[in-house]
Formats: C-alpha cells, structure tokens, sequence
C-alpha cells in the first residue's frame, strides 16, 4: 500500500502538468527579476556590480545618488561641486555611548574613484536607533585631495545642513565641505555628524 502511494505520488509530481507549472514559474520569477533590475538602474550605463570596482559604483550606491539627484534644491552642488562621497546607509544607535558606521564610495567629476568608510563615536547622549544617506560635497579639487588623502574627520560641533528649495549653493559649505543628510523615509534633516571620521581606498 505504502509503495503504491509513494508511486502515485511520484507520478503526480512528474506529471506533464505539474512540469509545465513548474517552468511557467521558474519564467515569470525570471521575468520580474529582470523587470526589477532595469527599473533600478534605468537611466544608466549597464552597471550592476554589487560591490563596485575601477571605473564602476556598486549598485547601492547608484541607487542612493540617483535619490539625491531627484531633489531639486541639490542640484547646484552637483553641477558645481569638484567631487562628492555619497554613503548609502549609515546607522547609529546606542545609550550614553553610542555609534555609527557606514560604507560608501568616492566621485570625481562623476566618475567613481574608490571607497570610502565612515565611523562616529559619541558620548554623553543618547543616539536612539536610526539610518539614514549621507552625501558630502567637495567644493574644490583641493578639499577632494583632503578627504582621499586620510585622516579626514569632522569636528565636534559640525552638523549637516538642512537645505531649502532655492538656497544658495554657497549656505552649506563649511571649510570647502557640504554635508547633506537624508533619512531612509527620504526627507533631508539636520543631523549631528561631529566626531566621524573616514578611511578612503582607491580603486
């Protein structure tokens, strides 16, 4: 009785009908995942490395600074602007001792030129649970060189700017750096970011 069952079973699995499911399933998920992918990255070169290497961003990254791009008020740091490091996530979080840390990538003149990765300790506050995109402009090639050559980090006191739909291009920048925060629900903020400091890696 048991072998006739398993028998059965076996047949209904192997069934013409059951296949022909089976592989109109396996070609719809194909389908959307493509779907998917040319959504994403509509609108640039055929670049999908998840990493990033020489020459192309990781997909993360391409993702989050198409988000800035769409926000009209950013728009004359980027057509001015020598270069910008942009971090598609950062989160922080803690109690009295709290921290934060992200990964991003570098660009000069619009190509990406390495990556970059950025630590914040703070003390004496409560941080609460929170991530959020952190783009940084660099008004001059100057202020670039300072950022890739290491050893750059904000001071205590810096902060991030909330800018507004037509400000001047000049408000935010502080010792040749602007620096634009925005949360993961997309609205820009005014954020402490005193104390991070940034390791940078050429590609």
């Amino acid at each position: 009785m048991f072998k006739f069952a398993f028998i059965v079973s076996i047949g209904l699995i192997l069934s013409p009908q059951t296949l022909a499911l089976e592989d109109s399933i396996t070609k719809n998920l194909e389908l959307k995942k493509s779907t998917q992918s040319h959504n994403l990255l509509a609108g640039w070169n055929a670049i999908d490395n998840r990493k990033g290497s020489k020459g192309h961003a990781s997909t993360k990254t391409i993702i989050a600074l198409e988000k800035f791009k769409q926000m009209p008020e950013l728009m004359p740091y980027f057509n001015k602007a020598s270069g910008y490091a942009i971090f598609p996530t950062i989160g922080k979080g803690g109690i009295g001792i709290g921290g934060a840390r992200g990964k991003g990538e570098v660009f000069h003149k619009g190509n990406v030129i390495g990556s970059t990765t950025v630590t914040q300790v703070s003390i004496g506050f409560q941080l609460g649970g929170q991530a959020f995109s952190q783009i940084i402009f660099f008004k001059s090639k100057k202020d670039l060189d300072r950022f890739t050559d290491g050893n750059f980090e904000f001071g205590a006191s810096a902060s991030a700017a909330l800018i507004n739909a037509g400000a001047s291009a000049e408000s935010a920048y502080s010792n040749g750096v602007a620096v634009l925060t925005v949360s993961k629900g997309g609205l820009m903020y005014e954020a402490s970011i005193g104390g991070q400091k940034f390791r940078f890696e050429s590609y």
